[in-house]
């Protein structure tokens, strides 16, 4: 199979879906396919060398976002280069530019196109917009850009929920997203923190955002802090409101409690430092199947998530995680009840929530192909259609 997976990021950005479309590519490269990751250039991009990879040229709309907004559509240079490759099937990560570039590809070619939704979009226009208006217009699109699609897929039953909520009635398949294990064998030096032992640490890895529950995490340090109760906190990312953050954790007098070690691109750190962690504090009603649990769990070390989040699918309290309610004081208090029991708790997490992506890869790899034959057999109908001197069935040909 020849698959084009269409991305709006693509790495060094910090953005779960290109993590996840760089490991479809490299999963479906891998069992042998040619698999080409689109999406838009960035000046620190440092090519992958286990796939193909197309860029398209794009411009970052501001400093706070890590972002980058490009159209595909309108560079002949790249519409050649695409134009070019006899794709079987086009993946849409993004009902945006770079997806609706996929239909466009798909539909002038007659292939199959797939989309999922990985993105709680009217929560990101009404943070960027403030009018509940427009995101009810913007989601609206999206819903018919998803209705145009041949098959839609979510990371869980939780986000099919949420397209449902906005309007999709669409059939929908569940594709998970899943985890390398080999990271679990390659664990870095991480010294250099100055963790000191025998005092409780607590992790967040992602994007140091506030639509990431990062305000109340700290605000929940600040109560514990207050209470005498000893920990630390990495804060593993980047993000717009990372200097908010460290001014927020020094008025609350945790400053030398929290260690932000910005962007970790260095795979085996990372996992040192998951591995490190007592319990990965990760209170986001924002993200649908967040990566960074999995990861935490492949690490033996359990997470705290919002009760009803997307996050929280699949985890039992107290089994193979812990719920809060998301507020800085039952955040707190989680905190203390999970700790004692934190050991026990992520050697469940570990044997129950991490998929490798070898076995993710064999669901779209055969989804992929009945699409493929599915689509095929309804173009061969349609020539068949047609009668030997090209009229179509059913009409009369005029002289």
């Amino acid at each position: 199979m020849i698959i084009g997976e269409f991305s709006e990021a693509y790495p060094p950005t910090i953005d779960g879906v290109a993590g996840v479309v760089h490991n479809y590519c490299k999963e479906m490269t891998r069992r042998g396919h040619r698999c080409i990751f689109i999406g838009p250039n960035n000046k620190k991009t440092e090519p992958s060398t286990d796939y193909e990879v197309l860029l398209y040229r794009s411009v970052k709309p501001s400093r706070k976002l890590p972002y980058r907004l490009g159209a595909p559509q309108m560079q002949p240079g790249f519409r050649a280069l695409i134009d070019e490759i006899p794709f079987d099937l086009v993946h849409a990560h993004t009902p945006f530019m770079s997806g609706r570039f996929a239909r466009e590809v798909a539909r002038k070619r007659g292939i199959p196109l797939v989309a999922t939704f990985h993105s709680k979009y009217y929560d990101d226009s009404l943070r960027v917009t403030g009018s509940p208006f427009i995101s009810r217009r913007v989601v609206e699109g999206i819903v018919r850009f998803y209705e145009s699609c041949d098959e839609v897929w979510t990371v869980n039953r939780r986000t099919a929920m949420v397209l449902r909520g906005y309007g999709y009635r669409g059939p929908i398949v569940v594709m998970q997203n899943g985890i390398d294990p080999a990271e679990e064998r390659e664990v870095g030096d991480i010294s250099d923190l100055g963790l000191t032992p025998g005092v409780p640490q607590l992790l967040f890895v992602g994007q140091q955002d506030y639509k990431k529950g990062t305000r109340q995490l700290l605000d929940a340090c600040g109560i514990l802090h207050g209470e005498g109760f000893p920990f630390r906190l990495v804060m593993v990312g980047e993000g717009q409101d990372q200097l908010a953050l460290a001014k927020q954790a020094g008025a609350l007098g945790i400053g030398d409690d929290v260690i932000f070690t910005g962007r970790i691109a260095d795979r085996p750190r990372l996992m040192a430092i998951y591995k490190k962690a007592d319990l990965f504090v990760f209170p986001s009603v924002y993200d649908n199947a967040p990566l960074v649990v999995r990861e935490a769990a492949l690490a033996g070390t359990p997470s705290l998530v919002v009760t009803g989040s997307c996050a929280a699918e699949g985890m039992e309290d107290g089994v193979n995680g812990f719920l809060c309610d998301g507020t800085p004081e039952d955040i707190a208090r989680k905190i203390r009840e999970a700790l004692p029991a934190a050991e026990r708790v992520g050697r469940e997490a570990y044997r129950t929530i991490p998929i490798t992506w070898e076995k993710i890869g064999g669901y779209v790899e055969e989804r992929y192909g009945n699409l493929i034959e599915k689509k095929t057999a309804e173009r061969d109908a349609e020539q068949e259609e047609m009668i030997p001197d090209g009229t179509a069935a059913g009409e009369e040909k005029t002289e």
